[in-house]
């Protein structure tokens, strides 16, 4: 395995960072959390735009690669220094299936759950949309029963019959609705799915509030 003693992950807790840390705890790769303030946007100060022009949050940097976008970042740790059984291998029976669900996480669902989050929580409440906030619901819901139907199902995990990264891309979206408090929503598969994930260890140490070097 390649050295790892200078990755850097750029972190502020609740933001999609906690993706890329659950996979390192998970690989058990040695790390160094840089937290980034995230009260205000942009996030982090003029010198983390240095790091992230956009200034948003994660941002990884391996020895002075630095990559950013969550999913992005996951693939690049994985296929570093893999292998790890987060990854499915295009030689599996189910590697199309796993693409589909870990892009899912993102492509999918991200831009209704940002609007559900921004105009029932997020935004000063004058400035708040029902009639946005009512779509990105039913968005959600629909969004959601289309996981639990056929991405779930009975199984356990999402693909190749064990935890992979497509659980940790498309779990931190159930842990976003949780926070705004729209998780009754959620089929009852996934909410058990979700259960199991979240009662991992690397689950713990990802959504820590507390920022310390792993």
């Amino acid at each position: 395995m390649a050295d790892t003693s200078a990755i850097r992950l750029y972190h502020a807790p609740r933001t999609r960072s906690i993706r890329v840390r659950w996979l390192m705890e998970e690989m058990g790769l040695p790390y160094e959390i840089v937290p980034v303030q995230f009260d205000t946007r942009p996030a982090g100060d003029e010198a983390y735009g240095g790091i992230h022009p956009l200034r948003k949050v994660p941002a990884l940097d391996d020895k002075g690669t630095v990559i950013v976008e969550s999913l992005a970042i996951m693939q690049y740790l994985m296929g570093r220094y893999g292998p790890t059984s987060l990854d499915v291998r295009p030689d599996e029976p189910e590697y199309a299936r796993f693409l589909q669900w870990f892009h899912f996480g993102e492509a999918g669902m991200m831009m209704p759950v940002s609007l559900l989050l921004a105009h029932t929580t997020l935004l000063p409440e004058k400035a708040r949309d029902p009639r946005l906030a009512a779509w990105a619901r039913s968005e959600v819901e629909h969004l959601l029963e289309f996981a639990g139907k056929s991405g779930l199902g009975e199984r356990e995990y999402l693909a190749a019959n064990r935890f992979t990264a497509a659980d940790i891309s498309l779990g931190y979206m159930l842990y976003l609705l949780k926070i705004i408090r729209q998780f009754d929503s959620v089929p009852e598969n996934l909410k058990t799915w979700f259960k199991r994930l979240t009662g991992r260890d690397s689950w713990a140490v990802a959504t820590a509030v507390e920022t310390v070097s792993a």
